[in-house]
This record gives C-alpha cells, structure tokens and sequence, in this order.
C-alpha cells in the first residue's frame, strides 16, 4: 500500500506522475529523451531500456526492472530471452562486448558514481564505445536510481500479474513516454 494517497489503478512511477502533473512533466520528457527519442543517442532505444531495466533490477525496485525489461523486450524485436539474459547476467549475455562493457559502467554508477573507474571507461572504449554512448549509460544508471528511489521511497504498487508488464512495455516502446498512461482496473 503507497506511504500518501496516489491515484489507485496507476502502477509505480505512473501514480506519482498522477499525483503530482507538475514534477511529472520534466521527469517524462528527460525519460523520453534518455530511452525513447531514437536520433539523441548512438545506443539504440533497446539498449538503453536495458540499461535502465538492468540497473533497477539491481537497485531490487521491481516495477522499474520489469517494466523496463518489459519495453526492452519489444524495443529489441519481441525477444524476452535476451532481456532475461541481461537481467541474470550481463557478462553472459547475448548482447554486444560494447554493451556488455557498459552495462559494467551501469552497475558501478548503481553503487556510487565514485565507483566507475578510468579502465571501466577505457575498457567499454576499447569495445568500440564514444564518449557520448558512455555520457548516456551513466545518465541512464544515475536516473534510473533516481527513479527507483521514488518509486519503492513511496511504497508505489507494483502489480505482481507479467501481462500488466507486457501491456505497457508494448505501449511505452511504440508510444513513448509522452501518452497518458492507461489505467489498470484490476489490481494483480
């Protein structure tokens, strides 16, 4: 049950976009810009999402984690297999060495921006990748704590049934994160 008195059938970070419009309005469009818009990075929209699904997974914040997983998974063609095979282990992953590389980046920013070091930086460089594609998983990393910080600080619903997962990765991958969130009646 949420800490304060959300709009009920709104999920995690969606409720306290409901409650409060106007913080919500800057926080959607960094996220639109940070995940969706596909010409603002050289990490494809599937790539950051895994980013950001990977590095809540971490911070254990269930709706961002699955959430996002859920929109990596139709942002990368439908597969599920490879957002299961980021989330257990990037290192083993069938993903790219670049991303694997800056996935490393993600879980050090996850435990303190002090904690990413000159041959974390070299290293995903070495694997092919630019400043700008290392500027943008760090972004990524630190919002997403950000984000899950908010969304488990306020105690938020995370719906237990994958289907409501599924339902708005579906959404946010076509839609972006500018739409009105659609509401959930039943609360799994």
């Amino acid at each position: 049950m949420p800490y304060i008195a959300l709009p009920e059938g709104y999920p995690g970070v969606r409720s306290l976009f409901m409650y409060s419009p106007d913080t919500a309005k800057p926080l959607n469009d960094l996220v639109q810009t940070l995940l969706h818009d596909p010409t603002t990075s050289t990490l494809t929209p599937g790539e950051r999402e895994l980013i950001a699904a990977y590095t809540s997974r971490l911070n254990e914040c269930k709706y961002c984690a699955t959430t996002h997983g859920a929109i990596a998974k139709y942002q990368s063609g439908g597969d599920g297999d490879l957002v299961k095979g980021v989330m257990k282990d990037p290192a083993t992953a069938d993903i790219s060495p670049k991303l694997k590389k800056l996935m490393s980046i993600a879980a050090k920013v996850q435990q303190s921006g002090r904690s990413v070091t000159p041959e974390d930086i070299d290293a995903a460089r070495k694997e092919g990748a630019t400043d700008k594609e290392i500027h943008d998983t760090v972004l990524i990393a630190a919002t997403f704590c950000l984000f899950n910080r908010y969304v488990d600080g306020l105690g938020t619903w995370a719906p237990d049934d994958p289907a409501v997962y599924d339902a708005i990765g579906k959404q946010r991958a076509s839609e972006g994160y500018l739409t009105k969130p659609f509401k959930i009646t039943q609360q799994a």
